[in-house]
């Protein structure tokens, strides 16, 4: 367990080093491909040429590509001295560049953001997998009843209606007209009560589109469990029905559940763009777009970085679960 432990932490740090020279060179070829200058977007284009040289020179922007990554990654670990004449500027690890619009540390300003993912994403997730499951799994085991056509039917419906449909019915109503919850985010630290009642609509549209994808997944998987030779010969034996499904088909029923789950969160604590727009929450997702919007190159390449991460380590606990949910699966 340790060593796949810690063979796959290597793993994660390598991906997240490609991950990140992929998106430094995008970053550095965009504004040739475009004929755009960076030192021109942060300075703006009404700019004399030397004060553009001198943020090029701050930024580093005059180095070759290879030393800029080096520098890049060095500042990400113990932090990176920006310098323009007798001017300095430190910024302090992990460094993530400065943004262009805003002038602020990218680290900062994406951190300030994440805690919006989390409460989003948490908060759905729990909503989906409880019941998304728990929907697919009665279904299963009321096939070709009545119950069954009718939640299969609420899941496709589900799956077809996009967030930003569903986010503005549920606006419409329960917000503008109905006065039920508020139209605007608060953050926990400053009031719980709001803080909850900010995210019910947010966490139950959200809920709702991917509930229907897990009801069903586990559905089908379920229905192609009870199958098997080992869940025959467990009802030949004798054992109660309860024990039969809880004990060992959900054990094989909940693995692709979660593979998917372990995306679906790692991309939301990325960012959830279409949610964040419809209910206007100010997350990674909201800033990202605002960046591409504005060329904000460090902060687009930040947002870039926080999202990788969070996939990656997701997908990292996943493969560690797959051991305590399936007895069949051994990590070596």
């Amino acid at each position: 367990m340790l060593v796949y432990l810690v063979r796959r932490l290597f793993n994660v740090a390598f991906m997240l080093l490609v991950i990140a020279a992929v998106t430094f060179g995008i970053f550095f070829m965009v504004p040739k491909l475009t004929g755009t200058d960076p030192a021109m977007l942060y300075v703006g284009k009404i700019a004399d040429p030397a004060a553009i040289e001198g943020i090029r020179h701050k930024m580093g922007l005059d180095k070759s590509i290879i030393e800029q990554f080096w520098l890049f990654l060095r500042g990400v670990f113990v932090g990176r001295d920006y310098n323009a004449g007798v001017d300095m500027t430190h910024c302090a690890a992990p460094c993530l560049g400065y943004s262009f619009k805003t002038e602020q540390a990218v680290w900062p300003l994406l951190l300030s953001r994440v805690g919006v993912d989390i409460s989003l994403a948490v908060g759905a997730s729990l909503i989906w997998l409880v019941f998304g499951t728990a929907t697919g799994v009665v279904s299963a085991l009321r096939r070709g009843t009545a119950l069954d056509r009718l939640t299969m039917g609420v899941a496709l419906a589900g799956v077809s209606l996009p967030i930003y449909f569903t986010g503005l019915v549920a606006l419409a109503l329960f917000v503008s007209q109905l006065g039920w919850f508020p139209s605007d985010y608060v953050n926990f630290t400053d009031d719980p009560v709001s803080w909850f009642q900010g995210l019910v609509l947010p966490w139950v549209t959200l809920a709702f589109l991917f509930a229907a994808t897990y009801a069903r997944l586990s559905r089908a998987t379920l229905l192609d469990v009870l199958g098997e030779d080992y869940i025959r010969t467990a009802r030949a034996k004798g054992l109660r029905e309860p024990v039969v499904i809880g004990k060992h088909a959900m054990r094989s029923t909940l693995t692709p559940i979660l593979t998917i789950f372990g995306m679906d969160l790692g991309g939301l604590l990325g960012g959830a763009v279409l949610t964040e727009y419809t209910f206007n929450l100010r997350g990674l997702g909201y800033e990202a777009v605002t960046s591409i919007q504005s060329s904000d190159l460090p902060v687009i390449m930040g947002a870039t970085l926080f999202a990788a991460f969070f996939i990656v380590m997701a997908n990292l606990v996943v493969d560690l679960l797959y051991a305590v949910v399936d007895p069949r699966v051994r990590l070596t």
